[in-house]
């Protein structure tokens, strides 16, 4: 335990609570809220390859959610399901997980980011600094003069949630209209009951923890949905202009 606890430390926990440091003391203006901004959007920006593919894996299950519903009418044997359900995804490149890697691989980010937060930055023990990162006199927790980061904040907490359900939202597949639609509704699949309970669910949950912890974390979590949000919008853009290419093609 003590093994996995020290290569935690040696890959996250430091190299992100001297990011934040050095962010602080070179480019922040002496204040942490603009430091966490700025660390938010590095990290995000080295995580956008497993993002877009993410995304792009999202919008491709949305795409084949028709096929889907066939494969679950068709054969009621669960077994038999699952094995035509593998050669869909086999027979157009996609893998169901994909959207999940994203999340995996921000959790023990954000596990680290509120070591970092809740106990790393007390100013009279910032241990752990590298040799080439100034140790602050202080640390300025007042983000732009209204916010202290070093308590939890209702109004970072609410706009975290509502980011969270715009994101959500962005994700899910459109619903079909019409007759269609309400001769399903009574039969919705699991995916679809999943995905609505976490596009509602999500943000409520997002606004439950972000009030337990210090504004410092709803701040970053504010951040990198916004950022997703930004990057889902131009993906969809992107792919409304390849279709009207291939329609004037």
């Amino acid at each position: 335990m003590a093994f996995i606890i020290n290569i935690f430390n040696q890959v996250l926990y430091y190299p992100l609570f001297n990011a934040l440091i050095w962010l602080y003391n070179n480019a922040s203006f002496s204040d942490l809220g603009i430091a966490i901004i700025i660390l938010t959007v590095l990290i995000r920006f080295i995580l956008y390859p497993l993002s877009k593919k993410a995304i792009q894996s999202q919008k491709a299950m949305s795409a084949l959610q028709p096929k889907i519903k066939e494969i679950q009418n068709k054969y009621k044997n669960k077994e038999e399901q699952a094995k035509q359900m593998m050669v869909l995804y086999k027979e157009n490149k996609v893998n169901p997980m994909a959207g999940c890697l994203p999340i995996l691989v921000q959790f023990p980010i954000l596990i680290a980011l509120y070591r970092v937060f809740f106990t790393g930055l007390n100013p009279e023990k910032l241990d752990g600094l590298y040799s080439f990162v100034q140790r602050p006199e202080s640390l300025n927790f007042i983000f732009l003069g209204l916010v202290n980061l070093s308590v939890r904040s209702i109004t970072l907490a609410v706009i975290a949630g509502i980011l969270q359900f715009i994101q959500s939202k962005m994700i899910m597949p459109k619903k079909t209209s019409g007759k269609k639609q309400g001769m399903k509704i009574g039969n919705m699949d699991f995916s679809s009951l999943m995905g609505q309970q976490i596009t509602y669910f999500m943000p409520l949950i997002t606004v439950f923890i972000a009030l337990s912890l210090p504004a410092a974390l709803p701040l970053y979590w504010i951040v990198i949905t916004l950022f997703g949000i930004i990057q889902q919008y131009f993906t969809k853009i992107d792919k409304i202009d390849n279709k009207v290419i291939k329609n004037h093609g």
